[in-house]
C-alpha cells in the first residue's frame, strides 16, 4: 500500500520509516527515494548495515531529528502499538517538511472478520486477548481522519490493502471481490495526508 501510494504521488528525497523494525520496508521503497532512515525503540541486528538508524521510545520521546527532516513520514504498524496516536501523528506531523506526506498504516477495524470478532468476542480481531499487550490501541478509519485534521493535515486519503482473511478459514479474498469490497475485505488500511506548505 505504501509503496503504490509513494509511487502514485510520485514523491522522492527521504524517507522517514518510524516504528521501523529491522527495515522491512527499506527494499519496497521506490527509486525516487535516496534516502531511507529507520527509527524504533530497538536496533535489530536486521537492520540493513548501509542504512541510517535513530533510537527513539515512541510512547515518550520526540524523534532525535528536526523539524522536517523529511518528504515522506510513514509509519507501518505501529501506532497501533502506542499509548497515544494523537501525540505520534503530532510528531510524524512535526518530521514531515512543508509539503510533504505522512503515510499511517494500522488494523481495519471495519473489515468484515474484524466486525463479526466484535459481535461474537466483543473484540477487534487485531485486538484479541493473544495481541495484548503488543496491541493497544484500535482505530477506525474516522478516528485517523480526525487526528489528521487535528493536526492540520490536507489532501487526506484512505487506502485499504485488498488482502484480508477469509472468516472462519485460513483462506483470503480473491483479488476480483476484494477489490469490489476493500473495506469489507483488507485487513489493514492506510491513511496518507499532506503537511501544509509554507
Amino acid at each position: 500500500m505504501i509503496e503504490r501510494r509513494i509511487r502514485s504521488l510520485n514523491v522522492s528525497g527521504t524517507l522517514l520509516d518510524v516504528g521501523c523494525g529491522v527495515g522491512s520496508f527499506r527494499p519496497f521503497a521506490p527509486d525516487g527515494i535516496s534516502r531511507y532512515v529507520g527509527a524504533d525503540v530497538l536496533h535489530f541486528e536486521q537492520f540493513p548495515d548501509d542504512a541510517e538508524f535513530v533510537k527513539v521510545d515512541l510512547d515518550s520521546g520526540r524523534v532525535p531529528l528536526p523539524d522536517g527532516f523529511a518528504d515522506v513520514v510513514v509509519a507501518a504498524e505501529t501506532i497501533e502499538h502506542l499509548e497515544n496516536p494523537r501525540a505520534f501523528v503530532r510528531e510524524l506531523t512535526r518530521l514531515a517538511r512543508p509539503g510533504g506526506w505522512v503515510m499511517i498504516t494500522t488494523p481495519n477495524q471495519l473489515s468484515l472478520l474484524s466486525k463479526l470478532t466484535l459481535l461474537l468476542r466483543n473484540e477487534f480481531s487485531a485486538f484479541r486477548a493473544g495481541s495484548y499487550p503488543a496491541h493497544l490501541t484500535a482505530l477506525l478509519e474516522v478516528d485517523l481522519r480526525r487526528i489528521a485534521a487535528e493536526c492540520g493535515l490536507t489532501d487526506v486519503s484512505v487506502d485499504y490493502s485488498r488482502s484480508g482473511r477469509v472468516v472462519l478459514t485460513p483462506w483470503r479474498y480473491p483479488n476480483a471481490l476484494s477489490r469490489l469490497f476493500p473495506q469489507a475485505c483488507s485487513d489493514n488500511f492506510m491513511i496518507s495526508a499532506r503537511t501544509r506548505s509554507e
